[in-house]
């Protein structure tokens, strides 16, 4: 997608919405006072909150408490959205009293190797969960180490609160809120404008890393098909094994963003959630290209060294060949048998070994005619 041109004039996405590369930290960030830490019982969700915030007209609240926020909400109030990084199933099943979710939904959205999905419930409630990619860096990846990483984020959208729910160190959704927030129009949507942010800041992610991973497949052909360049067949090998990791991230999570797009009532809206399909269906056709060219790298990596391995076989075959002369002529007159003429002869000894060199030049001539040397 062109980044320089914003492409979503309602909803207000930002040129793109570039995404954002994965790093690792020890720790995500909690926006919680230090001092109410300990007043909080294992089970409290904003102990895993990254942020939360109540919105009213596509502007962000004064804080206040997360309850009284939401009885807000609930009453017609704007709407709430809570974002959680890696949430214990406690601090998820005090949410589903709160929201009043389907205990499936976060059953669901605690597993953080949850398969891509699209739920609509009776209550309203739309559940979609996607998995997350970041590259890894050639000077951070370890030897034979993977490419691409894989996460989980989840949302949840009702009729006043949005809940999204990340897995991994991946596809941090910071900048997705401040995006939004930076946009109230886009805001006033309601919750559909969150659910519409995530998914896109995650296809570009998409995007980005597909890029990535055609740097690598094009270095890696080029080294292959080089003069004198090595098959590195175990280096493709682990980029093929993560390029089938990205199909099976990217590929399931097609049929639901169709079904999303399709459920949309207002017009403008389902166009902005098929332009988003129709980047994840770049990526897929990517991704399956990149699959196709490794196979093909991957067959000649194999047959590229077969025949190194029979160069080297012929080169020492030729070379037992020349040495196996003298090896038999000395055999023969090592026997030490009484009546041999060459024995007793004076030029007996040299003319052996003048025999000897001959053969085996004309052997060694004979063999590099021949390639094998």
């Amino acid at each position: 997608m062109n980044l320089n041109t914003p492409i979503y004039p309602r909803l207000g996405l930002p040129a793109g919405l570039r995404p954002m590369v994965a790093r690792r930290r020890t720790a995500p960030v909690r926006l919680i006072e230090p001092e109410l830490v300990a007043e909080r019982s294992a089970s409290d969700p904003l102990l895993a909150a990254v942020d939360w915030a109540h919105y009213v007209d596509g502007e962000r609240q004064p804080a206040a408490e997360f309850q009284a926020a939401c009885r807000a909400a609930a009453a017609g109030n704007g709407f709430v959205w809570l974002g959680l990084f890696e949430p214990n199933p406690e601090q998820l099943d005090s949410l589903r009293h709160v929201f009043g979710l389907h205990p499936l939904a976060v059953e669901d959205a605690g597993n953080s190797r949850q398969r891509p999905k699209l739920e609509r419930h009776d209550d309203g409630t739309t559940f979609l969960s996607m998995r997350t990619l970041g590259y890894i860096d050639s000077d951070v990846r370890s030897e034979g180490g993977d490419i691409v990483e894989t996460g989980t984020a989840t949302v949840l959208v009702g009729a006043w609160y949005a809940l999204s729910v990340r897995h991994g160190q991946l596809a941090p959704l910071g900048q997705v809120r401040r995006t939004l927030e930076s946009r109230p129009e886009q805001l006033r949507l309601g919750p559909i404008a969150v659910l519409h942010g995530v998914i896109d800041s995650v296809v570009d992610n998409y995007l980005r890393v597909a890029d990535e991973v055609g740097e690598d497949v094009d270095e890696i052909e080029s080294h292959v098909f080089a003069p004198g360049g090595t098959p590195q067949v175990e280096r493709i090998y682990q980029l093929k094994r993560d390029l089938v990791e990205m199909k099976r991230t990217v590929g399931p999570l097609g049929g639901p963003l169709r079904k999303l797009a399709d459920q949309q009532g207002d017009r403008d809206l389902r166009q902005y959630f098929l332009d988003v399909h129709d980047h994840l269906e770049q990526v897929r056709e990517q991704v399956g290209g990149y699959d196709e060219v490794m196979s093909s790298i991957l067959q000649a990596a194999v047959a590229r060294l077969s025949v190194s391995e029979n160069e080297d076989m012929r080169k020492i075959s030729a070379w037992v060949a020349i040495a196996a002369v003298p090896t038999m002529i000395a055999g023969i007159y090592g026997m030490n048998f009484q009546y041999m003429p060459e024995l007793a002869s004076p030029w007996g000894y040299p003319a052996v070994l003048i025999g000897m060199a001959t053969v085996c030049l004309l052997l060694h001539r004979t063999f590099r005619r021949q390639g094998w040397l």
